[in-house]
């Protein structure tokens, strides 16, 4: 596999080094064959270039097999950026060149870590869900947007919301297909009752499964409903499917389920190619964390477990993947806890230092 890291700003180089140190493992010790390339994106580019995206980067990115993301710079950075630069060199536009539509974000609860949660553990225990958010249309692209000056001299901001039928039908037969190898259960989530494009994602979801997959069982939800839902009984959810802008809220307000966005993992996947192959980019949810970039404090278990999906979803290795899950599992059973999902009184490890609790766990099991 010809992998690209791109680590990033803020806190991305250091917890995307933990998981290149990860990948490097099991290139060593379960004979994974890959080719990493590490090129920097971002501020660093700005710096050094004057531009976010060196037409050099952008080409790497089309010919990867899959990508390894850190994170993207903070808004107080964006300031000092021209508008087309920024659009040039974003996030954004990787995911809608790769045409990555299909954004998966697990939430799964780490019995270890169930005192560490905000919610109580029988409310916690066996939470084992996956967010499929639609990942290159709606709120975040539609057109027109942008800040205009009204006839008057005041100012007003616009986004649109606006989805095809073509692309809710791909992430939500996506999501049927998810299921199907899982506990069987889809939860579409919309604003139907106030949204055309709700209304438009609604009736779509349910002739999907009505004609496609009525093996499945399924339901319609509320977006406010389902985040009071993920509040009072995770547990109820196997996999849920909305839209762009969706997804980002709740999925990253079920990351206090675990108690850290720190933990939290994503794979964001194209339609496979004729010869069944799809673009890929893993990266964990969180973002850039100015405020602890370079202290070594941050966690690397979400970019760690973006390693365990590449795994399992474009180097096709399932086993491999159960293995370093088991190994994450395996450090935090023993112990090893980040600032960020401590309780008071336990010990704290530094990135490195979870990153060499996971690789100690990967070595005692593949002893």
């Amino acid at each position: 596999m010809k992998i690209l890291v791109l680590a990033g700003d803020g806190v991305g180089p250091e917890v995307t080094g933990q998981a290149v140190r990860v990948l490097q493992w099991f290139a060593q010790n379960r004979n994974l064959d890959l080719r990493l390339t590490e090129r920097d994106f971002g501020m660093t580019n700005w710096q050094k270039h004057g531009t976010l995206m060196p037409d050099e980067t952008w080409e790497q990115i089309q010919a990867a097999d899959a990508i390894l993301f850190g994170a993207t710079g903070s808004l107080d950075q964006a300031a000092v950026i021209p508008p087309e630069e920024r659009r040039k060199g974003s996030l954004l536009r990787m995911r809608k060149g790769l045409d990555v539509f299909a954004n998966m974000r697990p939430v799964k609860m780490q019995p270890a870590l169930a005192e560490g949660s905000p919610y109580k553990p029988r409310v916690t225990e066996g939470v084992d869900l996956i967010f499929v958010r639609e990942l290159t249309a709606g709120m975040y692209f539609g057109t027109p947007r942008g800040v205009e000056t009204l006839p008057d001299g005041t100012r007003r901001g616009v986004n649109t919301h606006t989805y095809t039928e073509a692309e809710i039908r791909r992430a939500v037969r996506f999501a049927f297909e998810l299921a199907r190898s899982r506990r069987n259960h889809v939860t579409s989530v919309d604003k139907a009752n106030v949204m055309e494009a709700g209304a438009l994602w609604r009736e779509i979801a349910g002739a999907i499964h009505k004609e496609e997959f009525p093996d499945v069982g399924f339901e319609h939800m509320l977006a406010d409903n389902c985040a009071i839902q993920l509040a009072r009984n995770p547990t109820r959810f196997d996999v849920l499917v909305t839209d762009n802008l969706f997804g980002d809220l709740l999925s990253d307000a079920a990351g206090a389920i675990i108690g850290s966005l720190g933990m939290l993992p994503s794979a964001s996947l194209s339609a496979p190619d004729a010869q069944g192959r799809r673009r890929a980019l893993y990266e964990p949810i969180h973002g850039s964390a100015p405020d602890i970039a370079g202290k070594g404090i941050a966690n690397p278990l979400g970019s760690i477990l973006s390693v365990a999906m590449m795994l399992r979803w474009s180097a096709n290795r399932p086993e491999d993947a159960a293995l370093l899950e088991k190994a994450v599992e395996g450090a935090l059973a023993k112990g090893a806890r980040t600032a960020d999902i401590a309780s008071p009184g336990e010990a704290v490890v530094s990135t490195s230092g979870m990153g060499d609790a996971v690789i100690a766990a990967l070595e005692n099991a593949a002893r």
